[in-house]
């Protein structure tokens, strides 16, 4: 059993946010895997996760939205490989998401730990992570 079945984050604006976090999750290989019939082109809420499988992962629109928890709160993405990581640092760049950390080596976590951090539009902090020599 995992111990996390989903998390969900909040958006201000629901077709910014599914363009931007379709690009980066499919950097790392994950979908979109259902979409809200609710207001917007793109729905109300955007599920993500495997193909073929449930959500792991959901943007849901909030009108009057809190802000996005601070810098001590963050989400690590699995990617397959360092050219994910890698693929997903440039894919939040081209669609709106700010810089955090680039791609690269933190021995600080470990020997292999490769990762890239970004923000989304929203504020939220996100991470691609790999913890392999691969």
């Amino acid at each position: 059993m995992h111990m996390l079945h989903h998390i969900s984050f909040g958006v201000s604006d629901i077709e910014r946010s599914a363009k931007f976090y379709d690009a980066v999750l499919a950097a790392l290989g994950y979908e979109r895997v259902w979409t809200d019939a609710g207001a917007g082109k793109s729905g109300a809420a955007v599920g993500y996760g495997e193909k073929g499988g449930g959500d792991k992962f959901a943007i849901k629109l909030q009108q009057g939205m809190p802000p996005a928890p601070g810098p001590g709160f963050h989400l690590a993405f699995a990617a397959r490989s360092r050219a994910a990581v890698d693929a997903f640092h440039l894919a939040a760049m081209q669609n709106g998401g700010s810089d955090n950390g680039t791609p690269g080596l933190r021995p600080h976590y470990g020997p292999a730990y490769y990762a890239a951090f970004v923000v989304d539009p929203d504020g939220h902090h996100i991470e691609a992570v790999i913890n392999s020599a691969s």
